[in-house]
C-alpha cells in the first residue's frame, strides 16, 4: 500500500477548479442578492397599492348605506372618476352627518400631484385639508379611476 501524496500537477489542477467554481460563486451571488433585492421591492409596493385598494375598495362597499332617508347621493365620482365621494350612515340614524369632520359620514378620495389623497368629512373634491395616503417620493400614483357599473343584481332592487 503506498502512502504518498498528491503530486505537485495534481495540487495545481485541483487548485484550478476550485478557483473556478469559487470565482463563478462570486459572480452569481451578486446577482441573486439584486434579483432577491428587487423582488423584495416589487413585494413591498404591491402590499402597499393592495392596501391602499382594499381601504378604498371597503369604503365603496358601503356607499350608500342609510337605515332611513338620508338626502343626496352615496357616491358621487368627479373629474373622470379621479376623484370619488363616498357616504353612509355609520350610526344608523336614519341621515348622513356632516357637522364635525370626526362625526362626517362621509369620506372622499382623490388623486393629486402623483399621490392618492383622502379627506373625511369632503363634500366635494376641491379645497385643502386632504391627506396623503400614499407617499409620493416612494410611489408616485400616475392614474386613479373609479367607474360606475350597473349589474343585474342592482337592476333589480
Amino acid at each position: 500500500m503506498s502512502r504518498r501524496g498528491f503530486s505537485l500537477a495534481e495540487a495545481l489542477i485541483a487548485m484550478a477548479i476550485g478557483s473556478l467554481l469559487l470565482m463563478g460563486a462570486c459572480r452569481f451571488l451578486p446577482a441573486l442578492q439584486r434579483h432577491i433585492l428587487r423582488q423584495g421591492e416589487q413585494l413591498a409596493l404591491e402590499n402597499e397599492l393592495w392596501q391602499r385598494v382594499h381601504a378604498v375598495g371597503k369604503h365603496l362597499q358601503r356607499a350608500g348605506y342609510c337605515r332611513g332617508s338620508c338626502g343626496g347621493a352615496g357616491l358621487e365620482l368627479a373629474a373622470g372618476g379621479e376623484c370619488l365621494i363616498v357616504r353612509w350612515d355609520a350610526n344608523s340614524n336614519g341621515r348622513w352627518e356632516t357637522s364635525s369632520a370626526a362625526a362626517a359620514e362621509s369620506t372622499g378620495f382623490r388623486l393629486r400631484d402623483g399621490a392618492l389623497e383622502t379627506l373625511r368629512g369632503a363634500s366635494d373634491c376641491r379645497g385643502g385639508g386632504w391627506e396623503k395616503i400614499t407617499n409620493p417620493a416612494a410611489i408616485v400614483v400616475t392614474r386613479f379611476s373609479v367607474q360606475r357599473q350597473v349589474t343585474r343584481a342592482s337592476r333589480r332592487s
